[in-house]
C-alpha cells in the first residue's frame, strides 16, 4: 500500500514504480495498491509513504514500512526514495526470515514473558540491536531469561542464521515489587 496526503498523485506513482523496479527482479506477481487523500479531509501536513507485506508459502507475513520526513524536519525525501528503500527493507526481512519479522521480535518476547514458561518457544531471524537491548530490559525489569540457540542456515543458503528462543526462568510472583 502506498499512501499520500496533500501531495501530487504523481508522487504515489513514482513510489510504486521504484518499489516495483526492485521487487520485480525476484517475482513478477506483485500488487501495490495506492491511496491518495486531498482537500479538507487530509489535514494540513503533506507526506507520503508505503507499507509492504510479503507472505511466505507457509503463511508467515513479513513487513516493511517507510514514510517521508515531516515537513521542515530532516532531509527532504524524493518520492522514489521510500519506494526503493522500502523494497530493500522488505528484501532484508525476507532474508532474515524467522517466524516473526524484526519489527515485532520484541512484542513476541514480551508476550512470552507474561505467558506460561513451558510452552513459550519461537524461531526468530538474527536479532536486531533493538532486540538485544530489549532483552536486557526484560531481564532487569521482570527477572526473566531466555535460552537462545543459534541454528545455522545449513548447506543451502536460505537467509541468515536463525535463533531458537525459549523462556527458561519465570517472572517473579505477582506479590513482588519492582523497584
Amino acid at each position: 500500500m502506498v499512501y499520500s496526503v496533500c501531495v501530487s498523485t504523481q508522487m504515489v506513482n513514482q513510489i510504486v514504480d521504484s518499489a516495483r523496479s526492485i521487487l520485480n527482479k525476484f517475482i513478477p506477481d506483485i500488487y501495490i495498491y495506492t491511496d491518495h487523500m486531498k482537500d479538507i479531509n487530509s489535514g494540513k501536513s503533506p507526506g507520503f509513504g508505503l507499507s509492504l507485506v510479503a507472505e511466505t508459502t507457509n503463511g508467515t507475513l513479513l513487513s516493511a514500512e517507510l514514510a517521508s520526513n515531516p515537513q521542515c524536519q530532516g532531509a527532504v525525501a524524493l518520492p522514489r526514495d521510500p519506494g526503493r528503500d522500502g523494497a530493500k527493507l522488505l528484501l532484508e526481512e525476507i532474508y532474515r526470515v524467522g517466524c516473526v519479522d524484526s519489527t515485532n521480535q520484541s512484542l513476541v518476547l514480551l508476550l512470552m514473558t507474561f505467558g506460561q514458561q513451558d510452552i513459550s518457544k519461537v524461531l526468530l531471524g538474527p536479532l536486531s540491536p533493538y532486540m538485544i537491548e530489549f532483552l536486557w530490559h526484560l531481564k532487569n525489569l521482570f527477572q526473566v531469561m531466555f535460552k537462545m540457540e543459534t541454528e545455522p542456515c545449513g548447506e543451502e543458503p536460505k537467509g541468515g542464521d536463525k535463533v531458537f528462543t525459549s523462556l527458561i526462568s519465570a517472572r517473579p510472583s505477582s506479590d513482588a515489587v519492582i523497584t
